[in-house]
């Protein structure tokens, strides 16, 4: 089910992307950014794509607008976590895809890192849609808060844009070739998911008493 809506919405958003340009890029970042299972790495790096080869968007316009529609919704996991509070947060956040296992994760990177913790969240898998509901929760100042998710998403969309370029530069790719989709698909994700492993799993496990 989940893969269809995700083939879905690829193939609308290909269809779209010339027309809806920065905004609809903006658009899905929000989405991504917030409780919304999207993953970025299907809205920018074609966005990027297109930039580059058509003329229509330029790959900066790319990472601006993913970069604001990021912190706007980050902004909203922000401002609505700091409005229900812990309480509704574990009660409801269930019933949305947010287990309070995710929320403990979150408060727990968030509590040992603190503001470095959200700019590094903008980085990694599972914990990058999920950091403001812990920074809205102990109501860090709102302004630092989107300084660190500005520069994070910045980078984030910078290394999805370059990504984007650079297999738009690979004929073979190009050409529709699954294996080579495979191929840059899985070496990004096996370095994204270590990633997280090292800097998000280890580390809160370790918080909670040893890593095991």
């Amino acid at each position: 089910m989940l893969h269809e809506w995700f083939h879905a919405l690829s193939t609308w958003y290909l269809a779209t992307l010339d027309s809806g340009g920065y905004l609809l890029v903006a658009l899905l970042m929000a989405m991504e950014s917030s409780i919304i299972p999207l993953p970025s790495e299907v809205v920018i790096p074609p966005a990027a794509h297109l930039a580059s080869t058509r003329g229509s968007m330029t790959v900066a316009g790319v990472v601006i607008a993913g970069t604001l529609g990021s912190w706007a919704g980050a902004s909203i996991m922000y401002w609505l976590s700091r409005i229900i509070g812990r309480p509704l947060a574990l009660r409801y956040g269930k019933y949305v895809l947010v287990t309070p296992q995710k929320i403990s994760d979150a408060e727990v990177w968030m509590q040992r890192f603190g503001l470095f913790g959200v700019f590094g969240a903008r980085l990694l898998l599972v914990i990058r849609h999920l950091i403001g509901i812990p920074a809205g929760i102990l109501r860090m100042n709102f302004l630092h808060y989107s300084v660190a998710t500005l520069a994070g998403s910045a980078l984030w969309c910078g290394v999805l844009a370059w990504l984007g370029v650079t297999m738009g530069e690979d004929p073979a790719l190009m050409a529709g070739s699954l294996n080579r989709i495979a191929l840059w698909l899985g070496g990004f994700m096996v370095v994204v998911g270590a990633l997280y492993y090292y800097f998000v799993h280890r580390q809160i496990r370790a918080a909670r008493g040893g890593d095991r």
